[in-house]
């Protein structure tokens, strides 16, 4: 949820951000209409609440005769201080819902407009070349016996597969080397529920535009997370935290669920677009002054990752059109996928402000003494897709992959991973 403050004293900054992500900047208008109607009704409340206790106090002094006819007057007062209790209810419903229809304010500098309209900020690495017909991951998986995709949809459907031997051992291998590098920089390790209520999914904005997304138990009335960030954001919901150490950072383990509604006919070979991964996600709980740096801080771990992977890469600040209702900027870091000729996303990071945490009630005392949102970040270290372009990067003529040097101590010393005979 945007501030209701700024959304109140400048109604046309939100217009601009609304008509950056391409959405109707009118819910502005609707949500300053009702934000002006539950302001309304709540000092109507207020002020016949404290009329009821004025009177009160009248009724207990006055004499005895005075009595009846002051009870049925405290009785009628009684019954219009409940209904502008309603009314104010009605009132606070009506403006929360207007205000979750308007995404969060874009940060100054975000490109406007949709998919394509990002900006590339910057090419790191040398795109591989190969004296040879390169293999995708999927063919180089099934020849080191690494991936089973016909026995994962054997079990449980299409885009479900089975990673096997050494392709377990590469994503524990990158999950573990990416949680070392996190608790390195102050991150706190959480292995964190799958399933969350649904008031923690939509505090995270992820019942919005991208519900159809996500899995949803209607017999318990549960969500599964496509990501850690859902659980981590509601760790400290409706609570008061500390900052004045500085942030507070989290690395977040999971597998993850997506139903990729509306990707049919996309990514159907191999495992860049499957229901289910692991990934490990980083989380940070900051003082909103100190949210722009951290962002930086995030995807500079992030890049080091993929430099320590041999990864070649590049990194786009994502148009606004594109961004999830809680970001106010995210960046993708994309890796090369040799025999697609493409970047490929492997991880993003957002800066969603305070957006996610007013919804969730998570704040920290300031200076001042009083409490005020905290700003959330998210960034992804680790994921299963990351397979994919480690694969096809390192991979030699005979299907054989190196394992780059900073992995080989989380795979045993491995070097070499060499197909499989069978």
């Amino acid at each position: 949820m945007i501030d209701p403050v700024l959304l109140r004293e400048n109604p046309d900054l939100v217009k601009r951000s609304q008509e950056a992500r391409g959405e109707s900047p009118a819910f502005v208008d609707d949500a300053v209409a009702a934000d002006s109607e539950r302001r309304s009704a709540i000092a109507a409340f207020e002020s016949l609440r404290a009329e009821q206790n004025a009177f009160g106090k009248q009724v207990a002094k006055a004499p005895k005769e005075e009595k009846a006819a002051l009870v049925a007057q405290a009785q009628e007062l009684a019954a219009e201080v409940k209904q502008a209790n309603a009314d104010a209810t009605a009132a606070e419903e009506a403006f929360s819902a207007a205000v979750q229809r308007i995404g969060n304010v874009v940060i100054d500098g975000v490109p406007a407009g949709g998919e394509e309209d990002f900006e590339v900020l910057r090419e790191v690495g040398e795109i591989p070349a190969f004296g040879f017909e390169p293999r995708d991951h999927l063919e180089l998986g099934e020849l080191l016996d690494a991936i089973d995709m016909p026995r994962g949809a054997k079990v449980s459907g299409a885009r479900f597969h089975f990673l096997k031997g050494v392709g377990a051992r590469l994503q524990l291998a990158i999950m573990n080397m990416g949680l070392d590098r996190a608790i390195s920089n102050g991150f706190t390790p959480l292995i964190t529920p799958t399933l969350v209520r649904p008031e923690i999914m939509q505090g995270t904005g992820f019942l919005g535009a991208h519900a159809e997304e996500v899995y949803h138990l209607p017999a318990d009335d549960l969500y599964l997370t496509g990501t850690s960030e859902v659980a981590l954001a509601g760790y400290h919901s409706d609570e008061i935290i500390d900052l004045s150490d500085g942030p507070i950072r989290y690395a977040g383990w999971s597998t993850c669920y997506r139903r990729e509604a509306g990707s049919h006919g996309k990514d159907t070979r191999g495992i860049i677009r499957v229901h289910q991964f692991d990934k490990l996600e980083m989380f940070s709980y900051v003082d909103p002054a100190d949210a722009e740096d951290e962002h930086e801080r995030l995807l500079a771990w992030q890049e080091e990752m993929l430099q320590a992977l041999g990864l070649a890469y590049r990194v786009i600040d994502v148009a606004a059109g594109d961004l999830g209702s809680s970001a106010a900027r995210k960046y993708d870091v994309e890796a090369w996928i040799p025999t697609q000729q493409a970047y490929r996303e492997l991880t993003s990071t957002s800066n969603c402000t305070t957006f996610q945490a007013r919804r969730l009630d998570i704040r920290h005392r300031t200076e001042s003494g009083k409490t005020a949102p905290v700003a959330t970040l998210n960034g992804t270290l680790a994921t299963t897709r990351w397979l994919v372009a480690l694969l096809e990067t390192h991979q030699q003529a005979d299907g054989s992959v190196v394992v780059p040097d900073g992995l080989r101590g989380f795979v045993g010393g491995l070097e070499v991973l060499r197909p499989v005979e069978r």
